[in-house]
């Protein structure tokens, strides 16, 4: 009986570590497939933005997807109350968002990997009246190949990534990124 306990535990054992390096090879495919969405943006490129449906911040049974947004220009930052740079960025991105509405552009703010609280503190502190949507286990944060926070994608009119940005924007990012989404044809 303990002979074959053992091998039981044996096959378990073995299940286990295939299943890990399953997951490890489709994470790795993942990311190749998203940090491909970069280099594509940066050769110039407009591939299309990657597609999602979150809840609004805040909002019970409200939800935003990103196709729901088609026909308007769409600065998309992923960020984190966490985020240091986050914190530096957010007053303008609601300055720019409050500049540029009136022009069919909007700032949509993802913020992931955080607590809802933490996240409805954040965005008092800092004044922002765009809308933000919360992706709490950071699911949508893969299929844009973030590798850290704050991220900036800018889209265009038809739904596709035009510019991007890692790490905190200036004002000058910005509006470069939303001049080249609104021309965009």
């Amino acid at each position: 009986m303990a002979g074959r306990t053992r091998l039981v535990l044996q096959v378990a054992a073995v299940g286990v570590v295939a299943s890990l390096v399953g997951l490890l090879a489709w994470q790795v495919a993942t990311k190749e497939k998203s940090a491909g969405l970069v280099k594509a943006v940066a050769r110039g490129e407009t591939p299309a933005a990657p597609a999602f449906d979150l809840p609004v911040l805040g909002a019970k049974d409200d939800t935003i997807s990103l196709a729901s947004l088609r026909g308007k220009a769409v600065v998309l930052n992923f960020w984190a109350s966490w985020c240091e740079p986050c914190k530096e960025e957010a007053p303008l991105l609601e300055e720019v968002w409050q500049e540029y509405r009136a022009r069919d552009v909007v700032v949509l703010g993802v913020n992931a990997q955080d607590f809802t609280s933490d996240a409805r503190g954040f965005v008092e502190r800092y004044g922002m009246t765009y809308p933000v949507v919360h992706d709490g286990p950071g699911s949508s944060l893969g299929r844009y190949g973030l590798s850290g926070f704050p991220e900036t994608w800018w889209i265009d009119r038809q739904g596709r990534l035009v510019a991007y940005h890692q790490g905190p924007v200036e004002r000058e990012d910005v509006v470069r990124g939303i001049e080249r989404a609104l021309s965009s044809s």
